[in-house]
């Protein structure tokens, strides 16, 4: 999700330090909504499951069909580079059942790669090992309650001051329209390198790819996508796709990847041919869908994602609408269930829906409005079954 200031409060040298070599083993279909069914007492969750790709399918140690359906908890990708903590609201173990008890699998965790990595610009009570600890608590924790934990790189360095710039500052503080060579590869080894040995942990490359706002043409914007270097009217050095997955793959993780395209991920027109090479055949398609996004009917979906779901597996990773309400996202999901795909709301965050698509009202799960329409479909999912 994109922080401008009509949604979220804008959110407003660099040394490095080494990246800890102790990282890897840190401590650590119907037209509208269904009705839901009231959950009975939720059974002990059995742990998610090892994930593959199997052409335009996810499935699990079985060759089971598994869908990723739950919600973002934004927060680890501010919070600490604005020096307030390292993440926004609880994330004990009653408010990860809190999102469990809405029949989730999945919760997607934004992360800020200058303070897994510990750049002295971070106040050092968030930054490094004290980071790197609690992300690897998160996601176990989100692993204890049956669901998956997808990490991604949402805030990262580089100054851009160009189209649809979000900030005018060099350091991780605000969405950069592309990942950088200087930090985000390291960042990839490094939270690789932790949880390598964990593949129920899905990682998601780059939030928000938005080059296409920088460079003259669709072309220049795709192949800076996938190959980084220097990309036109990006003032750094940019790491693309290939180079993240790389970096993964280069500390011997296996683990399922996620890869947004342009437009805030929004466009995936050219993903297929674009998209970077992966040698452990364990590369998944990510999209964002808000209803004031360019491909934000299904029109739309049949014409440019039908064709991506069928070869490759398609995960929405964001959805939302800043309406209030939950018409516009009953549709996406829909169409993602007739088709058997996952998706994920934004976000588990107790903002005022004037200014972003929150979710809940508290973080015991009281739904807003709008997050009533995918609690009570993610709900009658799981009492009809969730795979196609």
């Amino acid at each position: 999700m994109r922080h401008p200031p009509r949604l979220f409060l804008l959110l407003s040298s660099l040394l490095v330090t080494a990246v800890l070599a102790t990282t890897s083993t840190a401590t650590a279909s119907t037209t509208g909504p269904p009705v839901a069914a009231e959950p009975g007492p939720r059974a002990a969750a059995e742990a998610p499951p090892e994930l593959h790709v199997d052409g335009g399918r996810l499935t699990d140690a079985t060759g089971a069909t598994h869908r990723l359906l739950g919600v973002n908890r934004s927060g680890g990708e501010f919070m600490c580079v604005q020096g307030r903590g390292i993440f926004d609201g609880p994330v004990d173990d009653a408010a990860i059942a809190a999102i469990a008890d809405w029949q989730a699998n999945t919760v997607r965790i934004p992360l800020n790669e200058q303070c897994w990595l510990g750049t002295d610009n971070i106040d050092p009570a968030y930054r490094g090992t004290n980071y790197i600890d609690a992300v690897r608590q998160l996601a176990a924790r989100v692993e204890s309650h049956g669901m998956t934990p997808v990490l991604e790189l949402h805030w990262s360095w580089g100054q851009y001051t160009g189209n649809s710039a979000g900030c005018s500052d060099t350091n991780a503080s605000c969405q950069k329209p592309m990942p950088n060579a200087r930090y985000s590869p390291a960042f990839w080894t490094s939270v690789a390198n932790a949880f390598k040995g964990d593949l129920r942990v899905v990682f998601d490359l780059f939030n928000e790819p938005y080059p296409d706002r920088a460079t003259a043409t669709t072309t220049q914007a795709w192949t800076c996508w996938r190959d980084g270097g220097n990309c036109p009217g990006i003032g750094y050095e940019v790491a693309g796709m290939q180079d993240l997955l790389d970096a993964v793959r280069a500390t011997g993780a296996r683990n399922l990847v996620l890869a947004g395209g342009l437009a805030y991920a929004n466009d995936l027109s050219q993903w297929l041919r674009y998209a970077p090479s992966d040698p452990a055949g364990n590369l998944a398609a990510a999209w964002h869908i808000y209803n004031f996004n360019a491909c934000a009917n299904e029109s739309c979906w049949d014409s440019t994602l039908a064709p991506i779901a069928a070869r490759v597996p398609l995960v929405a990773g964001e959805i939302g609408e800043n309406t209030c309400g939950h018409g516009f996202v009953d549709r996406v999901m829909k169409w993602f269930d007739d088709r058997g795909l996952s998706y994920l709301g934004w976000t588990w965050n107790t903002w005022d829906c004037s200014t972003g698509p929150a979710l809940i009202s508290d973080y015991n799960g009281t739904p807003t409005a709008y997050g009533t329409g995918l609690r009570d479909h993610l709900r009658a999912l799981d009492t009809e079954g969730r795979t196609s």
